[in-house]
């Protein structure tokens, strides 16, 4: 049995595997597989920010940065247009 984590993702309740980190989550939301380094690993752009409990985390960050019961993830994707 998988232990799971209960926590928001932009202002939407989830329950996540338990050993997710922010890297995880990114590619979960992206749909795209993101590398230990942050970066897509198709070479491409991903231009996405992550915010937990307010606090950015750095791309540079995201594989070391564990994933919490309750914690507030804000997944903020960059558009261009105007």
């Amino acid at each position: 049995m998988t232990s799971t984590l209960a926590l928001t993702v932009n202002a939407e309740e989830r329950t996540l595997p338990a050993d997710w980190t922010v890297r995880d989550l990114v590619a979960d939301q992206i749909g795209r597989e993101v590398g230990e380094d942050g970066r897509a690993a198709d070479g491409g752009s991903l231009g996405v920010a992550v915010a937990v409990d307010d606090a950015v985390v750095p791309r540079s960050r995201w594989a070391a940065t564990a994933l919490v019961e309750g914690a507030r993830c804000e997944i903020v994707t960059a558009v261009q247009g105007g």
